[in-house]
């Protein structure tokens, strides 16, 4: 029988059994055997001083290019990331070659993810092809294990589509994503519309083409009463389109990216293509609306919209570079980092696995005795630098290496096994 004990973590669980304290965990075969003060060393320990504990946290937006695109990451290599970004549970976006439309390819990621220690949670195409004209097998999809339905960053440009998947999503509790963002606004912008774009003599993508779609998606919502997620908002004004609806009760959650909440359109000075991002990273007036609308709870997930590009999509002219980061191994220290000081460990984690398992209709695995071990290890407080030995990605397109965070995810213990993010090793016993 395996076990892991942790020494000495302080558990971050609102509503579970052991909120705040600092115990010992013993976990066996999968399972929380044992929850305590200094209990008897047995199999592989993890003592690290300053050591916090959660309910997995689960990423509600990674892209793993498989099928079609394996060199620039993979599902197993995906997964790896994952878990080093304490991430236990991973919604894996279906945009691949070919999409995530049916029964068939739903099966075939779970499938390749089979065994990991982080769970992946497949995102069915909203729309067949992801061509935005006719509604994909939703239900086929849902029973075969997707969580949700989404056409990743197509904007459904058809409003009567998205008004049909609502109404059919009511049928079995489905759940729809929205990517709001008006395709002919947007069309060809290159970053942030505003003092910037103008400088740097880029077409700029407005933050209206976010407002405009989202408002309609906001009101197909109310009419029909279905759910609605909405995936990656990065405007003042959509953080308060999403305030409004929640005010009137409407089942919308909404998920802002983590760098969005750190960096601005100033990064983009250099023309570095690691910095290019959709949506684009936006000023200051945007990125505090954002840091309210979190700390409020208008924005209840945070997201690292992990987009993994090989080099060639990457370095290349800044008109011509794919936009994306990686994102998984960092997610939680860019957000520490941008809100230490504005808001509560206890909040955060709130953003990293309570919001994120409502949007999806996820229980909280509470950490108590008996129940299955799904636990989210990091260090809140920790002053450190993102490396490129710290990339776990097969793509390495990130902005951040070099990078001076406060906060590290340390790993995680899920489906029976202890993962831990490279340069922790050292502290296991």
């Amino acid at each position: 029988m395996s076990t892991i004990l942790i020494r000495q973590a302080k558990v971050i669980d609102p509503g579970g059994p052991h909120h705040d304290d600092t115990v010992d965990v013993a976990v066996q075969d999968g399972t929380i055997r044992k929850v305590g003060k200094r209990l008897p060393r047995e199999g592989t320990e993890v003592r690290i001083e300053g050591l916090h504990l959660s309910p997995g946290w689960v990423e509600t937006r990674a892209h793993f290019r498989d099928p079609g695109e394996e060199y620039k990451q993979g599902i197993a290599n995906g997964l790896d990331a994952a878990a080093a970004g304490g991430f236990t549970r991973v919604a894996v976006l279906p945009s691949t070659e070919p999409p995530m439309d049916s029964r068939a390819s739903v099966e075939y990621l779970l499938r390749k993810a089979q065994g990991h220690a982080v769970r992946a949670l497949p995102l069915g195409a909203l729309s067949k092809g992801l061509k935005g004209e006719q509604l994909a097998e939703h239900f086929d999809m849902l029973r075969a294990g997707a969580v949700a339905v989404c056409d990743d960053q197509r904007p459904v440009r058809n409003t009567r589509l998205m008004l049909l998947a609502l109404q059919y999503a009511l049928n079995f509790d489905g759940r729809v994503i929205t990517f709001a963002q008006d395709p002919d606004l947007a069309a060809n912008g290159q970053m942030h519309e505003g003092h910037m774009s103008v400088r740097l003599g880029l077409r700029g993508l407005p933050a209206m083409a976010e407002a405009i779609t989202l408002a309609r998606d906001l009101a197909l919502l109310e009419y029909t009463g279905s759910r609605l997620h909405v995936a990656t908002v990065s405007t003042a004004e959509g953080v308060e389109l999403i305030r409004q609806a929640k005010a009137k009760k409407l089942r919308v959650s909404a998920s802002v990216a983590a760098h969005n909440l750190l960096l601005d359109d100033g990064c983009l000075r250099g023309f570095g293509t690691d910095y290019k991002v959709l949506p684009p990273l936006r000023s200051m007036r945007h990125i505090e609306a954002l840091r309210e609308g979190v700390k409020d709870g208008t924005i209840d997930t945070i997201t690292s919209d992990h987009r993994p590009e090989d080099t060639e999509h990457k370095k290349v002219e800044f008109p011509r570079a794919a936009p994306g980061i990686i994102g998984l191994e960092t997610a939680y220290a860019v957000t520490n980092t941008a809100l230490k000081g504005k808001m509560s460990v206890r909040k955060l984690v709130e953003r990293f696995c309570h919001g994120p398992r409502a949007a999806f209709g996820l229980p909280v695995p509470h950490i108590a005795e008996g129940a299955e071990a799904e636990l989210s290890l990091f260090l809140p407080d920790l002053d450190w630098t993102f490396t490129g030995a710290d990339i776990l990605s097969r793509s390495k397109n990130t902005p951040f290496t070099g990078y001076h965070f406060t906060g590290r995810a340390t790993g995680i213990v899920g489906n029976g096994q202890l993962v831990l993010a490279p340069g922790v090793l050292e502290a296991v016993g």
